[in-house]
């Protein structure tokens, strides 16, 4: 089965942080045909019968003993991914420079206590649908402040949490296959 680790907090510039060493250490812990998309921790990988929250421990431990780092580590599946494109959360919305798609990937189960769609007050965001595991949210970026999406989602719902935008998701699920 294909999955894909999605690292927070990932850094390129750090030489341990790079696609190399990411996917030596996947391979390490015993991860099948590794792959790496963009260098922002997405690690796609293949193997069989695994538990999510055991894979996801067993990296967030590679990653410190091997590479000296610690990183909040998210798994999904194939399968989940190709569950939210067909979801269309964001209906016929674009990524682009008007507007930015991101989906935030919860490590564990949330419970959203507000309607949706969601405009926090004085924000230039909107969360424009949720799962117990993402939230999908979309900036207006034509707006001269700079964006705090990220902190709102994490001061509601905590730190372990990694974002993407809508087309690298795409990209992860191109390189899977899909």
């Amino acid at each position: 089965m294909k999955y894909v680790a999605l690292l927070r907090g990932i850094g390129p510039s750090n030489p341990n942080m790079r696609n190399e060493r990411l996917r030596e250490v996947a391979e390490l812990v015993g991860l099948c045909n590794v792959e790496t998309v963009i260098s922002s921790g997405n690690v796609v990988f293949e193997t069989e019968g695994a538990d999510p929250g055991e894979l996801e421990s067993t990296l967030e431990t590679g990653w410190k003993e091997n590479l000296g780092f610690e990183s909040t580590t998210i798994i999904r599946s194939q399968e989940a991914l190709e569950g939210l494109v067909e979801m269309s959360p964001f209906g016929d919305l674009e990524h682009g420079r008007k507007s930015y798609l991101l989906v935030t990937f919860c490590k564990r189960p949330i419970n959203v206590d507000f309607d949706i769609p969601h405009r926090p007050a004085d924000r230039d965001y909107e969360i424009v649908a949720a799962t117990s595991g993402e939230l999908f949210t979309v900036t207006d970026t034509t707006n001269e402040r700079t964006p705090d999406v990220m902190a709102w989602v994490e001061s509601r719902f905590g730190k372990q949490i990694s974002s993407r935008t809508w087309l690298t998701v795409e990209r992860i699920l191109k390189r899977m296959g899909a």
